[in-house]
């Protein structure tokens, strides 16, 4: 079948590369999360940060343009998939910090390469978006 694997058990088992063209795919989802602009920048800072943590307040400075809730939800998404740790410091008010697992800092490496194509090719992208349709 096209755009199916060809193996009988489910996706996300070890092997198994799952069915990228179907919604329901972890595989997809995922993708999902880790193109986010804001999953990039931030994998991007706690990479620079690693083995040390940030602060929400600090990631927030170094993230220009995200909001908030953005920057929360996003740091919640981050944590539920295993990229992201978070460690909350018991003051009052309380202090958290974010840092990345192992398995988050063995996204940037991937990350950086996008990235790297991005700025590379900006120009001709920009140019054929100038372009009439």
């Amino acid at each position: 079948m096209a755009g199916q694997d060809s193996t009988s058990v489910s996706p996300g088992e070890p092997g198994v590369t799952g069915d990228l063209f179907s919604p329901a795919c972890p595989t997809r989802q995922l993708l999902d999360r880790i193109g986010d602009k804001w999953t990039s920048m931030l994998v991007k800072v706690l990479a620079e940060a690693h083995p040390g943590e940030l602060g929400f307040a600090e990631l927030r400075r170094r993230t220009p343009g995200v909001s908030h809730k953005m920057l929360s939800q996003t740091l919640q998404s981050l944590r539920h998939d295993g990229l992201v740790e978070r460690r909350v410091d018991p003051v009052v008010p309380p202090r958290v910090y974010y840092s990345l697992t192992d398995l988050g800092l063995s996204l940037d490496a991937p990350l950086a390469v996008v990235r790297a194509w991005a700025e590379q090719h900006i120009r001709a992208i920009e140019e054929a978006r100038r372009r009439p349709d």
